[in-house]
């Protein structure tokens, strides 16, 4: 069977972009690695969430293995950079943040597990890192980089389709339910032609939601990703999209490793 790489910028991000693929590959037989940039260490935690004296770091990595356990992987790795907020932030250029990072630096890193697993696929982002974050966008130069210099045969990037996205927008608002519209914003994922690949993992949603559960310091039961109804998250989430690496535009494939 194959080895699957998924990088990912954050704790959390493994779930909501690539939980389905991961888990459907795991009960596929193939290994799955998870590899993430940073701890998350800037995200936002609600007050008396965490334990006396303890970092937001370290809970958001045991949230991480215990995730990745839900989603079938094998291997959980921290690259060793520090998170660098949303753009424009002053966290943006603290030290060691992913943003500021080298990327050949990065890259090496990354590229030294694709060799030790034998990586067959890389999962990355699109470049502009599916809305404009900028570890996001990091991912996609270190991750492009890495499978160059670990020779990693296939990679794909994971993003959003955003005419999906504009016509699940326009049936909530024939509803009558009030949803932000952020399917014309330009740095929110991919235009649908520019796609390559779609995986069904409706299959899978509750997979994800327990995944996405075990990232309780960032993803409450009322956020966008759990208060939703079981068909709006089927919507949302039940399909996850790519673009493969060196492919022509036009979704015909349907899952990572036709042809492996």
């Amino acid at each position: 069977m194959a080895t699957l790489v998924s990088f990912h910028a954050h704790p959390d991000d493994e779930c909501i972009l690539c939980g389905g693929v991961m888990r459907k590959a795991a009960d596929e037989g193939h290994r799955v690695v998870l590899v993430v940039a940073t701890r998350g260490e800037v995200g936002e935690v609600a007050d008396g969430f965490l334990d006396e004296g303890e970092l937001l770091r370290d809970r958001r990595v045991r949230e991480t293995h215990a995730s990745a356990e839900v989603l079938g992987a094998k291997r959980v790795e921290f690259l060793g950079y520090v998170d660098s907020g949303m753009m424009g932030e002053s966290t943006n250029d603290a030290p060691n943040t992913f943003w500021t990072a080298d990327v050949e630096e990065a890259a090496a890193r990354l590229a030294a597990i694709l060799v030790e697993e034998k990586a067959d696929v890389l999962t990355v982002y699109d470049d502009h890192g599916g809305y404009g974050h900028p570890d996001h966008i990091q991912v996609h130069r270190v991750g492009m980089r890495a499978a160059e210099l670990a020779g990693t045969p296939r990679v794909y990037q994971a993003t959003m389709n955003r005419d999906h996205a504009r016509r699940g927008w326009e049936a909530a608002q024939a509803a009558g339910i009030e949803m932000p519209d952020i399917s014309g914003d330009n740095m929110f994922g991919t235009p649908e032609g520019e796609l390559t690949t779609a995986v069904d993992v409706a299959g899978y949603a509750d997979v994800k939601r327990a995944a996405m559960r075990a990232h309780a310091s960032q993803i409450s039961e009322q956020s966008f990703f759990l208060g939703q109804t079981d068909e709006a998250f089927a919507y949302a989430f039940g399909t996850e999209w790519f673009i493969r690496v060196g492919a022509a535009p036009g979704i015909v494939e349907d899952d990572l490793f036709t042809g492996l």
